[in-house]
């Protein structure tokens, strides 16, 4: 094992100087920590204020990297950061850990991790984050010497630091980095509005952000209702040269018809019946700042024009004067309209479009990255969690394959929903500060396989009519579904139950999609 772990430190160390994006660095590391350390899981997480922040992770269940760790909840990470080196703990501390249940890809809620260390990974003597290895087997790191442990942590420290630099150096190239700018990203972080997720499609959009927020051109947003256009716009302002300075916001749609331009442009006192005082409007409170136009394909026909000379001009007329009045203010508008619909149906203007559109950024549905669905619902529960006052949060296994296979109408909104809502049922069985399980029948969705009978599945395939292997293959997945719901996740157990070899199951359930 000596021999196997200089290997796996000398690939952690050359990995320090090779060029490679900061996500493959991270994983890279924890993937030769996992083999070095001959553990079942490994993590590296970066400190953020009082929150640790999983960054990579090896042998855990999916969810795991979505979720946040606040230190003061966590006796184990706080004797971790507190440690002056690597910290082992013994295998019967009583000590809860954070990573019970989230032990493998489709890990058991129930598996409590036995033989557990840590590291607090410092940078010029101030923590910066914090590499952590468990397995379940008590005696896993016992021929373990500590020089090696120490070896391996001082390169993780050295990786992370790596890490750092290479993304600090990116920003910095790529845009303008102010101090206001990191405290409203720090803020957005904070309140849970983060783009979560490691898919090929996240990392594009967080591409086309960075791309488009240091410019002051116009960004039209445009995406199905519940993507989180808000929260993209949002992080353009963050990121832009106008971060010290706020981000108005406007819903196009909230307002009758004979206010908008009032609410847009302003008007003075005495304009029409009412107006006893004068008012800026949305454009003069932006002035040097940014508007965000939410909904903007609701804007009346009426309004349109005045709105293009504010873009095309950089001039606004209030309601009641002769004269335009010059403001400088970038325009972020967001939309699930099809607005290239819309001009043809004549209920948009294609001029306006064309000022608006200068740069497009097109948020995908859920269903497009659901890679990122367990991402995602262990993010929302962490929140939920911490609203309700519960105890950790654990899925079952069943319970993350039946999310992943939704089609999400309501996309990421809908999912916090249900994820929400699920929470609160298991929180509802447990007592206060206990482990919350959230199972299959906590989700309420139709798909749930132990709330679907047969006579459901055979009603629906003859209302659509469906070929005989399609209503084959239905069956055979809610069979499977059912099998390892009701044996609580264990494979085993739902193939005897089955009469299948557990290979052969596996092998079916991913030929199914199940896994």
């Amino acid at each position: 094992m000596m021999t196997q772990s200089l290997e796996v430190l000398l690939s952690v160390a050359l990995d320090i100087s090779v060029s490679m994006p900061a996500e493959a660095r991270a994983q890279r590391l924890v993937d030769a920590v996992r083999t070095a350390l001959g553990s079942d899981a490994a993590a590296l997480l970066r400190l953020r204020g009082d929150v640790l922040e999983p960054i990579a992770g090896a042998g855990l269940s999916a969810d795991l990297l979505g979720r946040r760790f606040k230190i003061a909840e966590h006796v184990r990470l706080q004797q971790i950061c507190a440690a002056s080196g690597p910290l082992r703990f013994d295998a019967n501390s009583d000590l809860p850990d954070p990573f019970d249940g989230h032990i493998g890809a489709a890990s058991d809620p129930n598996h409590r991790v036995h033989a557990c260390l840590g590291c607090a990974l410092r940078v010029d003597g101030l923590v910066v984050g914090v590499l952590t290895a468990d397995a379940l087997d008590p005696r896993a790191f016992d021929d373990l010497d500590d020089p090696t442990l120490e070896h391996v942590c001082a390169l993780a420290g050295a990786a992370l630091r790596t890490i750092d630099l290479v993304t600090a150096l990116q920003d910095k190239t790529a845009h303008e980095g102010t101090a206001s700018s990191r405290r409203i990203r720090g803020a957005l972080a904070s309140s849970g509005a983060v783009l979560i997720g490691n898919s090929s499609a996240m990392r594009q959009l967080r591409e086309e952000i960075d791309m488009f927020a240091r410019t002051d051109l116009p960004v039209l947003v445009t995406g199905e209702t519940g993507v989180g256009k808000e929260l993209v716009v949002g992080m353009l302002h963050a990121s832009s040269r106008r971060s010290d300075r706020p981000l108005v916001y406007m819903n196009c749609a909230a307002l009758p018809e004979s206010l908008i331009e009032s609410e847009l442009f302003g008007h003075t006192k005495g304009a029409f019946t009412g107006a006893e005082t004068g008012r800026s409007g949305k454009f003069g409170v932006a002035d040097g700042a940014s508007l965000f136009l939410d909904e903007v394909g609701e804007l009346p026909l009426h309004v349109q024009p005045k709105l293009l000379r504010v873009l095309q001009d950089g001039e606004l007329q209030r309601v009641g004067t002769d004269h335009a009045e010059r403001v400088d203010v970038r325009v972020l508008a967001a939309t699930n309209r099809d607005l290239d619909a819309a001009v043809e149906s004549g209920s948009f203007r294609a001029d306006l479009l064309h000022r608006l559109d200068v740069g497009r950024i097109r948020v995908p549905a859920l269903r497009e990255h659901a890679e990122d669905i367990a991402l995602l619902a262990g993010h929302f529960a962490d929140l939920c969690r911490h609203r309700l006052g519960c105890g950790q949060v654990r899925f079952d296994p069943v319970a993350l394959d039946v999310l992943t296979e939704q089609d999400w109408p309501g996309n990421v909104r809908e999912l916090e929903n249900v994820v929400s809502r699920a929470v609160l049922r298991g929180a509802s069985r447990a007592l206060r500060g206990e482990q919350v399980l959230v199972g299959v029948h906590d989700l309420g969705l139709s798909s749930d396989p132990t709330a679907a009978p047969e006579a459901t599945v055979q009603e629906t395939s003859r209302a659509s009519s469906p070929t005989l292997r399609d209503s084959v293959t239905a069956h055979q997945r809610w069979r499977i579904q059912r099998a390892v719901a009701d044996h609580d996740g264990n494979w085993s157990a739902a193939a005897r139950e089955l009469g299948l070899a557990r290979a052969n199951l596996h092998r079916l359930a991913r030929r199914l999609g199940l896994k």
